[in-house]
């Protein structure tokens, strides 16, 4: 019985750790951060105004609008709209400028992976 291990083959893991040091990796990661960072502050800016005004701004967000609606009412609606509406813009943007890269990617990741096997 050996006690020898054998030398250990790239792994996929291996592989994937070596292609998130590349450069389109990195190019597909400030993709995804120009979009994400920004609109993810945005919205909590306008979430944060929501409750504050809520909070502390009780007799505007009371008037009523038409009927039995007021303003909270609208914001609070509004607060389903715009995360609706942060989704479609992401899903545009991801289609645009996102998946391109992430595509060439994963085909050069296929490709290695195809090198790695014919050899053995």
């Amino acid at each position: 019985m050996s006690t020898e291990t054998p030398a250990p083959a790239e792994t996929g893991e291996n592989r994937y750790v070596a292609v998130a040091r590349t450069p389109e990796f990195d190019t597909l990661r400030r993709a995804l951060r120009r979009f994400v960072f920004p609109v993810s502050v945005a919205f909590l800016l306008w979430y944060a105004l929501y409750v504050l005004l809520s909070a502390y701004a009780r007799d505007f967000m009371s008037t009523k609008v038409v009927g039995h609606i007021n303003i909270a009412l609208i914001f609070g609606l509004l607060q389903f709209v715009s995360t609706f509406l942060i989704a479609w813009l992401y899903v545009r943007y991801a289609d645009r400028n996102l998946d391109p890269l992430a595509d060439d990617l994963r085909a050069k990741i296929e490709d290695t992976a195809t090198e790695g096997d014919g050899d053995a």
